[in-house]
């Protein structure tokens, strides 16, 4: 999902990536408990260049990833999910990724974002136009992000706040897994080393262009 949305010159079929994925020996079962291994992956199959963040969602990474999503560009986000496909509290044994491919700013009343043109339906709902200027200090009061699981049939808007805690608990690895008989690649480290704290930023390659005879 994340690939398609850098308009890649020919699709990448699901098949082509657990292909690759698992003779790189990156999974076993399709699982991907690795950060490192997803931003090494997505460079393989996509024109694309991706960007490993650790230390979790706040401080710079914050507004690294607000700056990325307004300059019109995907991320994936490991979380723990829910019932629902939201992100939820469960120690990493509920580990998927998530597609994040947009955010939603609540703004101060006399605040504005540079490039931004008002919705003509909606009053007070602006539409960022990329490149972007750096967002404003203090001006962002709420931000949701416009987030997607795979096997959830639409995009959802889930607070910045949840899905920074859900992925900065990523720690365990689920005793159920571990106990179903199946083999999963876990990075030495375990859940912790490999998704705690981390998100791949997903940067589109220039346009290729073939040398002149």
């Amino acid at each position: 999902m994340a690939g398609a949305l850098l308009h890649p010159p020919k699709a990448v079929s699901l098949e082509e990536v657990v292909q690759v994925a698992l003779e790189r020996g990156y999974t076993a079962q399709g699982e991907m408990f690795s950060a490192s291994d997803v931003a090494k992956l997505a460079e393989e199959v996509f024109p694309c260049q991706a960007e490993l963040l650790s230390g979790g969602l706040e401080g710079q990474n914050r507004e690294r990833i607000l700056q990325h999503l307004l300059a019109g560009l995907p991320l994936l986000i490991p979380y723990d999910e829910d019932s629902n496909h939201e992100p939820c509290l469960r120690r990493g044994y509920k580990a998927h990724w998530a597609v994040v491919s947009g955010a939603l700013l609540g703004l101060k009343g006399d605040s504005r974002l540079p490039a931004c043109q008002e919705d003509a339906e909606m009053p007070g709902l602006f539409h960022a136009t990329p490149p972007c200027a750096p967002l404003p200090p203090g001006a962002v009061t709420e931000t949701y992000l416009l987030s997607k699981q795979g096997k959830s049939c639409r995009y959802q808007l889930w607070d910045y706040r949840r899905v920074q805690e859900s992925n900065a608990q990523l720690t365990d690895f689920s005793p159920r897994r571990a106990a179903d008989g199946k083999v999963y690649v876990v990075p030495a480290g375990g859940v912790r080393e490999g998704l705690c704290g981390r998100a791949v930023l997903l940067h589109p390659l220039p346009a290729w262009e073939p040398l002149e005879a």
